[in-house]
């Protein structure tokens, strides 16, 4: 009798305690979804742009932060997949393979995004949350978007108001767990304006070009989170169906970097690029760098950045570009 008054004890207690974890996960996950992100609401803003400044949004979203590239279709059939026309801005492009989860460029076309606020938009370019408080995965790179300045901001928030309006359902993407859940203590409280950088020819506006072209999170093994010592030294990897893409080592170690560069063959490397449609054969890999969009970018602005990489650290660090893994 009291071997069986025991084992009911016993069982009751394992019951309890079950109960009890289950309490206390479902109560963290409900106070972990209500607690993220914490980030504060919209800003109460209405932008008034000018026709100048609307052409410098243009220059910067279709060859700088290349927003136009990721939110268009593209021609993958060509090298580095340039956008189609006509398709500016419609979203709809997937991203999938080496992410976890499955992801949707948004339509940010007035048919997409027209009813929302100018503060929303703000919001959701420089902090990764949506209308709908929903946080996107920094595929966005809204953490490199924080480093605009507001002049910059606004800008491309008014030629974005000012893309053709194209009807196009996009599916919403989805986060695999547990990223759905980490994700949400990415995005920053606010966006908190820098300062415009005056000189346009310093090393600093380099910095700063460098910075919202997302050039040290592609060019880095492990995107920005990677340790300090191997920053814009290339490895980061691209999964493509038929194998694996890595970015190169751009700072200025003479083997295996671009220290042997001059200023010449790096302005070379992009205008070779400009208003080209290079074929890409059936197997062959291709590029996600988007050469056809950031070609656009001024002389000047490429110096920029030419001179800012060549102040970094040089590591050594040899990069095997392509790995093909398709029989």
């Amino acid at each position: 009798m009291g071997k069986r008054k025991g084992k009911k004890k016993f069982f009751a207690i394992i019951k309890f305690s079950f109960f009890f974890i289950i309490v206390l996960l479902v109560a963290g996950y409900i106070y972990f979804n209500l607690a993220f992100p914490k980030t504060t609401l919209a800003p109460n803003v209405q932008i008034y742009s000018s026709p100048q400044q609307i052409q410098r949004g243009k220059y910067l979203a279709n060859h700088v932060t290349v927003c136009i590239s990721c939110h268009s279709s593209r021609d993958w059939s060509k090298f580095s997949g340039p956008i189609i026309p006509g398709t500016e801005g419609m979203g709809g492009e997937k991203f999938e393979k080496g992410y976890p989860g499955t992801f949707y460029a948004s339509n940010i076309t007035p048919s997409g995004i027209g009813e929302w606020t100018d503060g929303e938009v703000l919001r959701v370019i420089t902090t990764g949350v949506t209308r709908d408080e929903r946080v996107l995965y920094p595929l966005m790179p809204y953490l490199q978007y924080q480093n605009l300045n507001i002049e910059d901001l606004y800008s491309i928030v008014g030629y974005i108001r000012t893309i053709k309006p194209i009807v196009n359902e996009v599916p919403v993407s989805s986060i695999n767990f547990p990223m759905n859940l980490i994700v949400k203590t990415y995005p920053p409280k606010s966006y908190t304006p820098v300062t415009a950088v005056s000189d346009s020819t310093s090393i600093q506006y380099g910095k700063y070009l460098a910075t919202i072209a997302v050039c040290k999170s592609c060019h880095t093994s492990a995107g920005e989170n990677s340790v300090n010592d191997m920053i814009f030294a290339g490895g980061r990897e691209f999964v493509t169906d038929d194998g694996i893409i890595r970015s190169s080592n751009v700072t200025p170690d003479i083997e295996t970097g671009i220290g042997s560069w001059t200023r010449d063959d790096f302005l070379q490397k992009f205008k070779q690029y400009a208003n080209q449609n290079i074929n890409v054969n059936r197997g062959d890999i291709n590029t996600s760098m988007p050469w056809s969009s950031y070609s656009g970018m001024t002389d000047n602005d490429l110096t920029a950045i030419y001179n800012y990489l060549k102040t970094i650290p040089p590591v050594h660090n040899k990069i095997t570009r392509l790995t093909v893994t398709k029989n």
